[in-house]
């Protein structure tokens, strides 16, 4: 086999298989970001006539009334909460905590959340009400 002349050979990297498969990777993440949804978790908050607006900068601890533990909507265990939140500390998240419980949680529960919350570093923990969390009032 003879090799080509060099007018024949091929100048460049054909570069349609690339730009073909960024715009395929591009349709997938779209796609794929819209499935993405928050976890609501349901609760029955306390209301205080003393309440005040929360922080929008503050992670949020959600304890509901069975007593199952969610940080920012994803379900966790209470002990392993103190890690989880000193992870997001260093991560650059401010170090306030929102806990929003039940009004029918049990107290021994929202007192084991907020220390752990505590024993994590968080220099502001607060524990919402309905008017402070912002559901009417």
């Amino acid at each position: 086999m003879k090799p080509l002349p060099k007018k024949h050979r091929p100048s460049g990297i054909d570069m349609s298989p690339l730009i073909d498969m960024v715009f395929i990777l591009l349709i997938f993440f779209m796609v794929s970001t819209t499935f993405v949804k928050d976890a609501q978790v349901e609760l029955s908050r306390p209301s205080a006539k003393s309440a005040s607006k929360a922080s929008t900068k503050s992670l949020r601890v959600s304890v509901d009334r069975q007593g199952a533990v969610y940080l920012d909507g994803a379900p966790t265990r209470a002990w392993m909460l103190q890690s989880k939140l000193r992870d997001a500390f260093r991560g650059g998240a401010e170090k306030m905590v929102l806990v929003v419980a039940d009004q029918e949680a049990s107290v021994a529960k929202l007192v084991e959340v907020v220390d752990q919350c505590r024993l994590a570093g968080a220099v502001d923990v607060t524990v919402a009400t309905e008017k402070e969390y912002g559901a009417g009032g």
